[in-house]
């Protein structure tokens, strides 16, 4: 197997490579031979770049960043992106049971929760795909190389699993409203009295997709089950395998950190006034247009 080399713009400090490399291998020792510290190298830099994405950062804030990873996962991740088999048995042994039961939860059928897991499972070996090196940068990523270590690889995929879900009865909605007759959509909006509506609208959407950015995958996975796909707390800790009030803390939670994030940034970086940052929900509530599915979609 051919070993990338990094290039220049490397952003994980060779020391902490060496350590996490090392601290990854203690954890998972059946990779000694399966992952070469530079292909492991490569997946810190992406994590790096992906966090830091719009700042350079200081070197010490990208160790603190590193330090707080789930390396042995991103280790087992970039194996298999590298295509290690040993790598892809112990992830498919551990794990498919777990997405299985995920998918159980989110179906409510056994055949769909098995058809949604195995499509999945096909999407991350690289069916349709690729699951060659993305070094050459002339094929798709797999889907691996957007797993950042940020949470357990475990919650990382159930999210993946919710969200390929919600996209299943989007485009089943989709083309239920295509084939019935709606007499409402072909009547055109009533126009707007505030020439700053579509602004505030427009504002609001980019706020809201950035604080869910910031969020971690678990949060994220939460947000959906409770929100897109209305699950109780007992089915999404069925999921989580949490407590319900450890998932109710937790939403609560995150609730109070996206309010907290979009209207800083509404303020702070937008140069809104708090009347305005209320119109800004007003308008959203009123046009439909506070989409969280649609921004939870995003990747991790």
């Amino acid at each position: 197997m051919r070993v990338p080399k990094r290039n220049s713009k490397a952003l994980a400090p060779t020391r902490s490579v060496e350590r996490l490399y090392a601290q990854a291998l203690t954890a998972q020792p059946f990779l000694r031979d399966q992952l070469a510290q530079a292909v492991f190298a490569r997946a810190l830099d992406r994590s790096v770049g992906h966090r830091f994405r719009d700042a350079p950062p200081a070197e010490t804030d990208v160790v603190r960043y590193l330090d707080s990873l789930h390396v042995e996962d991103l280790a087992l991740a970039a194996a298999c992106g590298a295509g290690a088999d040993a790598a892809w048995e112990h992830l498919i042994t551990t794990l498919r049971p777990t997405l299985y039961a995920a998918a159980r939860t989110l179906t409510k059928d056994e055949a769909a929760a098995r058809e949604l897991a195995d499509t999945l499972w096909a999407e991350l070996y690289g069916v349709g795909s690729t699951k060659a090196s993305v070094e050459t940068g002339t094929e798709r990523r797999p889907l691996l190389t957007y797993f950042h270590g940020r949470s357990k690889l475990s919650t990382w995929l159930r999210s993946v699993l919710a969200q390929r879900h919600v996209d299943r009865i989007r485009v089943t909605q989709r083309v239920d409203s295509l084939d019935g007759d709606d007499p409402a959509a072909s009547v055109a909006p009533a126009a707007t009295a505030d020439p700053d509506r579509e602004r505030y609208r427009t504002l609001l959407d980019g706020a809201l997709g950035a604080a869910l950015d910031g969020l971690e995958a678990g949060d994220r996975l939460r947000l959906a089950l409770y929100y897109l796909q209305g699950l109780t707390l007992a089915q999404i800790g069925r999921i989580t395998r949490d407590h319900e009030a450890t998932i109710s803390r937790r939403l609560s939670r995150t609730r109070t950190r996206l309010k907290r994030q979009i209207e800083r940034e509404l303020r702070d970086a937008r140069g809104l006034d708090e009347a305005q940052v209320r119109l800004c929900y007003q308008y959203a509530l009123e046009d439909g247009a506070f989409d969280l599915g649609a921004a939870l979609q995003q990747d991790d």
